[in-house]
């Protein structure tokens, strides 16, 4: 039987058998180098900012959605692209993923304007919210266990790796092809690497059994609409501030409203045995899978912003290049690199005390790096041990997250379960990006703006701690 004929694990309703997939662990190196691509344009555009600003000739809250538009979209999406995964097949939705995601990279890079660079951003972030949710989807399929646990700190590990590649690799394109467009050659080095992983998808990843594929399966548009609307009322004002525009604060009333009204219509939709955007099920028997969204979101919304706030002072305030600025950053990456894969192997002997434990490490770095690096010259001697301290413990934050909140949800759901998951973080992402540039650009001078984000931060990850030390407790 060749390759392509194995089928994977069953996800019907009621599926328990489990058989291990004899080439599970290529197929998880396959989809690992997919969703790294969508990951890595977090990351690589963090160095990018002052560079987009200066070419586009636009002001810093427009540039600011081209990182929050982006993870907004990939937030708002990767649920129903979960869905669709569990419906359809993973193989089915990573290929049209890669379509989406690398047409829409050449749009982003052939764009004239910051307009529609932030349109064609929307839409690349939209097709990589189909391919990511497909990695905990195969994961959850094809591994068990301690397995499980190590393919989830490969995944983890691939996060971190990301995250330590791109800022470096901006840098080094922009160096070469020049500050004004060089960015835009961000972008359209997706297609030829879109290109060939198409081929390893099409090649390696097993098509779904017909018999097994759900048609007709329904998504839900109205839920991903109500919480899109909840997402941008908070996003909006937050945004605006910048520009000391007040008014959108008003929409923060409108939060609870869309939250409420998602939460009924999510309701709604079970009573009604129709798929929701997230299943209440989820919520109302599993505390372990509530707590874990609460923390990755938390986590994502400190993290994002402060590897972006640390890039634009390096660039605005020091006077360094991309690549240079993407070089000091690196020992935060490295760190996470490194404990991330060790954090995966050993999360099912200590279980939620990791967490804790990393959170605890990553917010120490942190602090330390606020109170030596800002206005230091040279910078590399305090900026490097602090930050490789943080990077060490926010590394050994995400993938135990993902195992243990991911631990007991039934596999045929692991794809709209795993979406959720991300969702959170995703939405955290846009939402702490937007948050911490915002808090930083009421700095009086870098040094102070630096701090002033540093601390915005560092309470968000206070709040990613308490929900840990909650959910250790019970």
């Amino acid at each position: 039987m060749t390759e392509h004929a194995v089928d994977l694990p069953a996800e019907r309703e009621g599926a328990e058998a489990y058989e291990p997939h004899p080439h599970r662990w290529r197929i998880l190196g396959v989809a690992l180098v997919v969703g790294s691509m969508s990951l890595l344009d977090i990351s690589i555009v963090n160095v990018a900012i002052p560079s987009m600003r200066a070419g586009l000739n636009t002001s810093s809250a427009t540039i600011q959605w081209v990182v929050s538009g982006y993870a907004l979209a990939f937030g708002l999406t990767l649920v129903a692209g979960g869905r669709l995964g569990d419906a359809y097949g993973r193989r089915r939705m990573m290929l049209i993923g890669l379509v989406g995601f690398v047409a829409s990279s050449a749009a982003v890079g052939l764009a004239p304007t910051a307009t529609l660079v932030v349109a064609a951003r929307l839409l690349q972030g939209a097709a990589a919210g189909l391919l990511t949710p497909q990695n905990s989807g195969l994961i959850q399929q094809l591994f068990r266990g301690r397995e499980r646990a190590r393919a989830f700190g490969l995944f983890g590990f691939t996060v971190s790796t990301a995250s330590a590649i791109g800022p470096v690799l901006g840098g080094l394109i922009i160096a070469i092809a020049g500050e004004e467009s060089g960015w835009r050659w961000l972008f359209l080095i997706n297609l030829p690497i879109g290109l060939a992983a198409m081929v390893a998808v099409a090649k390696m990843v097993p098509k779904r059994p017909p018999e097994s594929v759900e048609h007709g399966a329904r998504i839900d548009v109205v839920g991903a609409v109500l919480l899109g609307l909840a997402v941008l009322s908070l996003l909006l004002p937050v945004v605006q501030v910048e520009r000391h525009s007040y008014l959108p604060l008003l929409l923060l009333a409108l939060v609870p409203v869309f939250g409420y009204a998602f939460a009924h219509w999510e309701l709604r939709l079970r009573r009604l045995n129709r798929p929701p955007l997230l299943d209440v099920e989820l919520l109302r028997t599993l505390p372990g899978y509530v707590g874990g969204l609460a923390i990755g979101a938390l986590y994502f919304t400190g993290y994002t912003g402060l590897i972006l706030v640390v890039s634009v002072y390096l660039q605005e305030g020091l006077g360094y290049s991309p690549l240079q600025a993407g070089l000091l950053i690196i020992p935060f990456a490295v760190g996470s690199a490194v404990s991330a894969p060790l954090a995966g192997r050993y999360v099912s002997d200590v279980g939620r005390q990791l967490t804790v434990g990393a959170l605890l490490v990553m917010m120490t770095g942190t602090l330390l790096f606020l109170l030596l690096a800002p206005g230091r010259d040279p910078f590399w001697p305090w900026s490097v041990p602090t930050l490789l301290l943080a990077g060490l413990g926010g590394g050994a934050v995400i993938s135990p997250n993902i195992t243990l909140t991911l631990s007991e949800v039934p596999p045929r759901m692991g794809g709209a379960a795993g979406g959720a998951l991300q969702t959170g973080q995703r939405i955290g992402a846009s939402i702490g990006a937007a948050l911490l540039v915002t808090a930083y650009g009421l700095g009086s001078e870098p040094d102070s703006a630096l701090r002033l984000a540093l601390v915005t931060g560092l309470v968000l990850l206070a709040l990613a701690l308490a929900m840990a030390v909650r959910a250790l407790r019970r």
